[in-house]
C-alpha cells in the first residue's frame, strides 16, 4: 500500500465491507461488498459495480476491466502496475448485480441500489480530496453530468470543487462503443490529457517516491 491510510478511512471501508442493505431491501441474494485494499491516492476511479470476478476474488477490477483499465493508464505514460498503484478504485455500487437478463454483459445496478450505496462512494471521495476522478462509463458518469450521449461527454473534461473529473467509456469487453474508431479517438484525446495532469499534478509522485525508496 502506498501511503498513510487514516483511521477514518479505514473506518469507512469496514463499514462497506460490512454493508447488508441492498439485500435486507430483497434488491440482491447476497451482498458482498468489495473494496480493495487502497489508501490515500491522487486519482479517485469511479466505475458502475464489482462484477463475478470481482466478487469471487474480493478485489475491484479483477477480470477483463481492470486489464484495460492498466492498459489505458500506460497509454497516460504511468507506469506498470498503476491501476492498483496510483488509484484509488471505487464504484457506483458494490456488490456484483449478477447478471442482465439478456445475458449480455452485467445487470446495471437500479436506483435503489445505487441510492443506497452512494454514501459509500461520496464518503470516500470527500475523506481522499483526489485531484482526478475518472469516471468509467455511463452509470458513474451520471452521478456528476447531465444525460448526454458517452461521444459528447468523452474526450472533455471539467473542474468541479477543485477537482477535475475525466469521463471514460466502461472498459468491458461486452461494450461495443470501442468499436467505433472515432470513439477509440476520443478515448486517446481523454487519456491524452489524463497524461499531462501525470506531470503537471505529480499523479505518481508517492509511487516513485516508494519505488526509489525500495
Amino acid at each position: 500500500m502506498t501511503g498513510e491510510v487514516d483511521v477514518s478511512l479505514l473506518n469507512l471501508q469496514q463499514q462497506i465491507r460490512s454493508c447488508r442493505a441492498c439485500q435486507l431491501a430483497g434488491l440482491l441474494q447476497r451482498a458482498n461488498p468489495i473494496v480493495g485494499e487502497q489508501g490515500r491516492r491522487k486519482v479517485f476511479l469511479l466505475a458502475q459495480a464489482p462484477g463475478a470476478r470481482s466478487d469471487a476474488a474480493g478485489m475491484p477490477f479483477a477480470g477483463p476491466s481492470g486489464r484495460v483499465l492498466e492498459s489505458w493508464l500506460q497509454q497516460a505514460g504511468f507506469a506498470p502496475g498503476a491501476l492498483r498503484r496510483d488509484v484509488y478504485l471505487s464504484s457506483v455500487t458494490r456488490c456484483d448485480p449478477g447478471r442482465s437478463p439478456s445475458g449480455a454483459g452485467d445487470r446495471p445496478p437500479g436506483p435503489e441500489e445505487r441510492a443506497l450505496c452512494a454514501p459509500w462512494w461520496r464518503g470516500e471521495l470527500a475523506l481522499l480530496q483526489p485531484r482526478i476522478v475518472l469516471l468509467a462509463g455511463r452509470l458513474a458518469i451520471a452521478e456528476f453530468y447531465p444525460p448526454a450521449p458517452l461521444e459528447a461527454l468523452v474526450g472533455t473534461w471539467r473542474q468541479e470543487e477543485g477537482i477535475w473529473l475525466l469521463p471514460l467509456p466502461h472498459p468491458s469487453g461486452v461494450s461495443r462503443w470501442l468499436n467505433i474508431p472515432a470513439h477509440r479517438a476520443l478515448v486517446d484525446q481523454a487519456l491524452a490529457q489524463l497524461a499531462i495532469w501525470r506531470v503537471t499534478l505529480a499523479l505518481e509522485e508517492e509511487a516513485t517516491h516508494v519505488r526509489t525508496a525500495e
